[in-house]
């Protein structure tokens, strides 16, 4: 929808049609906002929906929902689409794929029951929401920001929740294993009961709803939400032999355009390029989807612009645990045969004596040669998360840890020290180069 509504912005109806399909009955909603609306801290679903079709079809942008894209012809210029009334084909000139991520489906028995959810769509925020109201244990299978968010939800909901994860604890796929320790230890402190360690070997299920789950031990559960990461949505763009790249996803340039002409793609289906390792990534982040559209509708309505990449930035929390990372962690400088170095430090999110002082860990990795700062990852209380967009505009801008440590940053007592512990960190990493 973002690149529709740029490529509207810059022609008008007169001269450029804009046609929208869209599988589901929602476009231009917050996905990342469903854990809060599980919670109730988010009231009405109502309130998760950014645009309404409506608004877009007074603009002249056709959006039509239940209606899904089975075939593309790019060599014709076709697409073929199913609706509730039929099947139709419908010819284009332009065409941005843009069909997201999916959840990885669970292969565990019993994942097919009542009471066994992703969450993905508003739609699933509303199942799980109604079967909440009769639930007093939850489960949550996966560890990830999916996971600790629904376990928050679930928890501050009142239900008895337990999380259940193959990895050592939280965010094992996104954090440094040191990190990941210090992210679990904080976490279970604040009130998450945690099974580290275990894959879920089966649902039990009594008259087809779920009553439990096996992971070593029998956990009983009256709902339970998978959250094993999600995969890009490209089915469609294989059969139309629209090339993918590396990662899985689909190969696109800087201005968003794919290898088949007339042919754009944008968000989570689509790769980036990575600003540390120069390499095609694909990260499934809303910040990343809307900004790729943006510039694939800027494109298309004839201006001229490029994505500049991606960090990989993103944060979460669990009760008063802040997480945080961007850039590189230093298991992944490894993979990339990157020669890395890392300091951690351990501080406070404001100065040490403030009635308010919570604990905050961050980690900064550095390049050994050249002390260019590669990633860092935060754990901590209120007001250590989003110090991580501070690293990540010095990574986004190619910073050496000693240049980045005497950057002029703000001091207050309430807010920091003298010293703001993501310099003394950076300072830390650079120091060992």
């Amino acid at each position: 929808m973002s690149a529709a509504s740029q490529a509207r912005r810059r022609r008008g109806a007169d001269d450029l049609e804009i046609v929208v399909f869209e599988q589901s009955g929602w476009v231009s909603y917050s996905a990342c906002g469903e854990p809060y609306y599980l919670s109730g801290l988010v009231p009405d679903l109502d309130r998760l929906v950014a645009r309404r079709p409506e608004e877009f079809w007074a603009r002249q942008i056709d959006a039509r929902l239940h209606h899904r894209v089975e075939e593309i012809d790019a060599a014709a210029g076709k697409v073929t689409v199913r609706s509730p009334d039929g099947t139709e084909t419908y010819g284009y000139d332009q065409l941005v794929y843009a069909t997201g991520a999916s959840p990885v489906p669970p292969a565990i028995e019993g994942a097919d029951a009542a009471g066994v959810f992703p969450l993905e769509t508003l739609d699933d925020a509303a199942a799980i929401k109604e079967a909440m109201r009769t639930a007093k244990r939850a489960v949550v299978v996966g560890g990830g920001y999916l996971g600790v968010e629904v376990a928050e939800a679930f928890a501050d909901s009142g239900l008895e929740t337990v999380m259940v994860t193959s990895g050592s604890g939280v965010l094992n796929r996104s954090l440094d294993d040191d990190m990941v320790d210090l992210a679990t230890r904080e976490a279970v402190a604040a009130g998450l009961s945690l099974v580290a360690g275990h894959r879920v070997e089966k649902l039990v299920t009594e008259s087809g709803h779920v009553k439990g789950v096996v992971a070593g031990e029998l956990i009983p559960a009256d709902v339970v939400v998978v959250g094993l990461g999600t995969s890009p949505v490209v089915d469609v763009a294989v059969t139309a032999g629209i090339p993918l790249g590396p990662t899985g996803a689909i190969a696109v340039d800087a201005r968003q355009r794919t290898e088949i002409e007339g042919v754009w793609a944008a968000g989570d289906c689509a790769e980036a390029h990575h600003r540390v390792t120069g390499r095609p990534a694909n990260v499934h982040l809303g910040t990343v989807a809307n900004k790729q559209g943006r510039v694939a509708g800027i494109n298309l309505g004839g201006g001229d612009a490029t994505f500049p990449g991606i960090l990989g930035t993103a944060i979460t929390k669990y009760r008063g645990v802040e997480i945080a990372r961007t850039g590189l962690t230093e298991a992944e400088a490894a993979a990339h045969e990157i020669d890395a170095v890392a300091a951690t430090t351990s501080s406070t999110t404001t100065a040490g004596y403030w009635p308010e002082a919570e604990p905050m860990w961050i980690k900064v990795v550095v390049d050994r040669a050249t002390a260019r700062l590669l990633g860092a990852q935060i754990v901590g209380g209120k007001g250590a998360g989003k110090r991580i967009d501070v690293l990540a505009a010095g990574i986004w801008n190619e910073m050496d840890g000693h240049r980045f440590s005497m950057m002029d940053l703000s001091y207050a007592p309430p807010f920091s020290g003298t010293w703001d512990p993501v310099l003394i960190a950076a300072r830390k990493a650079a120091e060992q180069t």
